[in-house]
């Protein structure tokens, strides 16, 4: 019988391809570099499932220039990479990696919070360029996080557990904003309470933005939204680039009408909006929420998982529906 062939898109660690060898004929990326589209293309030519993560391009053209691609499973949880209507279209089973991630991400998301509200970040770099003379009562004075009013857009597993750790560890009154509630016997044990979008704006201390990214969703944050927010808030944002409007993010830090902020995804990424490089006010980290080495491992054997079920004729564990 003739075995499936597999390509991993891009570097990864040596036990997942050890994991994918024993079914498949495995073609690996040994470069630190993304491909492109074309090359991407180029490289599937002959291949049956295809591992990725959060850029590679998974679009009609590719899949349409792939014909004998069968499963594309992604070590991610967001999917915007991926056009899973196109991929559903031609039979193409597509997968990410929930659930696995959602602890850790979300202990990175309340960190980022916490650097943002207490200026650790805006600090650190006053401290390295030697400008530390003296102490004053106001010096780098940020805001409290215990006993403030967390605001949640976005109330998923990774949401749900920012929430546990605002109200059960630092006292936190919890808002949210979904697109439906939860059901009480998740609000209950978190004091979590639904409120309309503005509202949540208006009365958030912390903003966090938890949201996957859509059509729908670009641009969920921006000039008009930070308008309304509290001039001592804060915003946190872990979910997509593009769900937060960069430039009108900037500009309300460089204004002071937000206090701070705090990033680990932005529009355009690995490019970062040159004017949040400018501004103090703002936390920056390179989309790395997830970046524990137990946690990457399970995202990356998640994914691998995956096509050893679909590729061998089982139903995906973690199946992204169109």
């Amino acid at each position: 019988m003739k075995r499936s062939k597999v390509l991993i898109a891009r570097q990864i660690f040596p036990e997942i391809i050890e994991r994918l060898r024993p079914h498949f004929d495995v073609t690996t990326h040994d470069a630190p570099i993304d491909w492109s589209r074309d090359e991407l293309i180029a490289r599937l030519q002959g291949h049956d499932g295809v591992f990725v993560a959060a850029s590679e391009p998974i679009d009609a053209t590719l899949v349409d220039a792939c014909p004998q691609l069968k499963a594309v499973c992604s070590m991610a949880v967001g999917y915007n990479n991926i056009d899973v209507a196109a991929c559903a279209a031609r039979g193409i089973t597509v997968t990410n990696a929930p659930d696995v991630l959602t602890e850790t991400t979300a202990d990175f998301g309340f960190a980022l919070m916490l650097a943002a509200s207490r200026r650790i970040a805006e600090s650190e770099h006053f401290l390295r360029a030697g400008q530390w003379q003296r102490w004053s009562h106001d010096f780098f004075c940020g805001a409290d996080v215990h006993g403030a009013t967390l605001g949640i857009l976005g109330m998923g597993r990774i949401g749900q557990a920012i929430a546990r750790r605002g109200a059960l560890g630092f006292d936190m009154k919890v808002t949210y904003h979904n697109r439906s509630k939860l059901a009480p016997d998740i609000e209950a044990p978190l004091g979590a309470r639904w409120v309309d979008k503005e509202t949540l704006l208006r009365q958030a201390d912390h903003l966090v933005i938890v949201v996957p990214y859509s059509k729908a969703s670009h641009h969920a944050i921006g000039a008009a939204e930070l308008a309304l927010m509290k001039p001592t808030a804060t915003l946190t944002n872990i979910a997509r680039g593009g769900v937060v409007d960069d430039a009108a993010l900037a500009a309300a830090l460089a204004d002071k009408r937000i206090a701070a902020a705090a990033l680990d995804v932005f529009e355009g990424e690995p490019r970062v909006h040159a004017a949040l490089l400018k501004v103090p006010n703002v936390v920056l980290t390179p989309h790395i929420a997830s970046a524990t080495v137990a946690t990457r491992m399970k995202m990356a054997t998640l994914a691998a998982d995956n096509l050893i079920a679909v590729l061998n004729g089982r139903a995906a564990l973690t199946p992204v529906k169109a």
